[in-house]
């Protein structure tokens, strides 16, 4: 049975670091600027042969609950809740500090079993501080490097001191293949083009879904009124998420993962380092789902970086949603969304039919709604046509409207076929693919659309020349 570990410390003592470590991968934000971690992040863990998950959570500063940086000491209490074992980081270069010592008598209070850890012992004069750790009365300090991987074998032997050998070293071969099974590949080749019979849309797989938008859209709180609870860190300030959070999420049977990501700003005025950190994350987790809702702020909807996301996400090939949050501010909903509909169809043409949903994230009003158009969008993205029908299809239109003549020479099509799904992907044999117009190609690009029903995804067209069997063949001589 895996169990929890949660990191704590005050602000810039090195949890992230620690956390990046220990999940093996660069997953949270590291800067050294104070208070990047914002909210609580889980992912599994593994320190040599000890396996868990383990959570990242903002440094604990004593403020008041309404601020800020009281509601992310919320988050803090919460992630020590759920632990099984409480980290409890120091820096060993700066020894001891008040709320160090203010913090330590809150985590002894809980009762939860605590390995205190010295970080940044690798420095010259880290002994001292290292030592001090003995006046919180939380036994030992553990000395490490969380950034150069010193300490850890230390680390695990108090693990399994605190928890005990049953607790940390149970078989969990089963749970790792699990979790392994969950990763779903993106860009699915077709293995038999040709076959007439295409598999069903299989409703059971995991959905990744990532939320984006411009600042203060209401992404958290669109994911916390999903969750049912205060998963992620709201409020009215702009730009509270920094990491893109990934949570679990079970709706009506099926696996669900949902990623928060940063507000995302025009990129002229993204100056600070940190910003530009937050929105990289976000663009990786654009990359890693499968469905990625647009929040819009319907009370100021369709600002030129809206655009833009939705543009990224197109070329990016994932499947979009729009979401116009904040409906609950609106009074003329009729009127708006129908203009919001016009305004979806004129300004993303690339991918006719969006889905798009009006929703408050603050009341939930919607959100089945909205739940239900991911699913739509999803099964369309990994629509498969057989070559017979895509064929049968090209025919008719052919004969119906055929490709201009350019340079006074006809393109001739020879046919076409779906060689990837997610999103569809189509090839079309044709002669002089580098001559074949744009508005032709968008032409048959609708009419697959509008036929084989694939409204509000992307769908991609490579032109290939047939294969000449004497194209590299010399002239024979008379």
């Amino acid at each position: 049975m895996r169990f929890k570990v949660s990191i704590i410390g005050r602000p810039n003592v090195g949890k992230s670091t620690l956390f990046n470590r220990l999940a093996g991968r660069k997953l949270a934000l590291v800067d050294d600027t104070p208070g990047v971690t914002r909210d609580r992040r889980v992912h599994p863990a593994k320190l040599f042969d000890l396996r868990f998950d383990v959570i990242d959570t903002a440094g604990l500063e004593d403020a008041a609950a309404s601020s800020l940086e009281g509601r992310m000491r919320a988050q803090t209490e919460t992630a020590i809740d759920e632990a099984d074992l409480v980290l409890f980081l120091i820096d060993a270069r700066t020894g001891l500090m008040p709320d160090d010592r203010t913090f330590a008598e809150v985590v002894r209070r809980t009762g939860k079993p605590v390995v205190l850890v010295a970080n940044k012992a690798e420095t010259r004069g880290a002994q001292g501080g290292m030592l001090e750790g003995w006046e919180l009365g939380l036994g030992e300090p553990i000395p490490i490097s969380a950034e150069h991987g010193e300490g850890m074998p230390d680390l695990r032997e108090a693990i399994i001191e605190a928890l005990g050998e049953e607790r940390t070293l149970g078989d969990d071969e089963e749970e790792a293949a699990a979790v392994a099974a969950t990763d779903v590949l993106i860009g699915e080749d077709i293995d038999d083009p040709d076959a007439e019979t295409v598999p069903e849309y299989d409703a059971t797989k995991p959905l990744r879904i990532a939320v984006v938008g411009r600042p203060n859209a209401g992404k958290s709180t669109l994911i916390n009124t999903l969750l049912g609870e205060e998963r992620l860190l709201t409020g009215p300030e702009a730009g509270i998420t920094r990491d893109s959070i990934s949570v679990d999420w079970d709706w009506r049977g099926r696996r669900i993962k949902l990623f928060d990501t940063a507000g995302m700003r025009r990129k002229a005025r993204v100056q600070e380092k940190l910003e530009k950190l937050s929105v990289a994350d976000g663009l990786r987790a654009i990359r890693f789902a499968e469905v990625v809702v647009i929040v819009f702020d319907a009370t100021i909807p369709f600002e030129k970086q809206d655009l833009q996301i939705a543009d990224l996400i197109i070329r990016e090939g994932r499947a979009p949603v729009l979401a116009f949050n904040k409906w609950d501010l609106i009074e003329n909903r009729q009127e708006l969304l129908a203009e919001l509909r016009e305004k979806t169809e004129r300004l993303l043409p690339q991918v006719r039919g969006l889905q798009a949903v009006p929703v408050s994230a603050e009341t939930g009003r919607g959100l089945d709604k909205l739940m239900e158009a991911i699913e739509k969008t999803h099964r369309v993205w990994n629509r498969r046509v057989s070559t017979g029908k895509l064929n049968r299809w090209l025919e008719g239109v052919l004969a119906h409207h055929p490709p201009p003549a350019v340079a006074g020479r006809r393109l001739k099509i020879k046919y076409i076929t779906q060689a990837k799904t997610r999103p569809p992907g189509f090839v079309l044999s044709c002669s002089r693919p580098d001559a074949m117009p744009q508005s032709y190609i968008r032409y048959l690009v609708n009419g697959l659309r509008e036929t084989f029903e694939m409204p509000g995804v992307p769908i991609r067209m490579a032109l290939r020349a047939p294969d000449n069997p004497f194209a590299n063949k010399a002239k024979k001589r008379r």
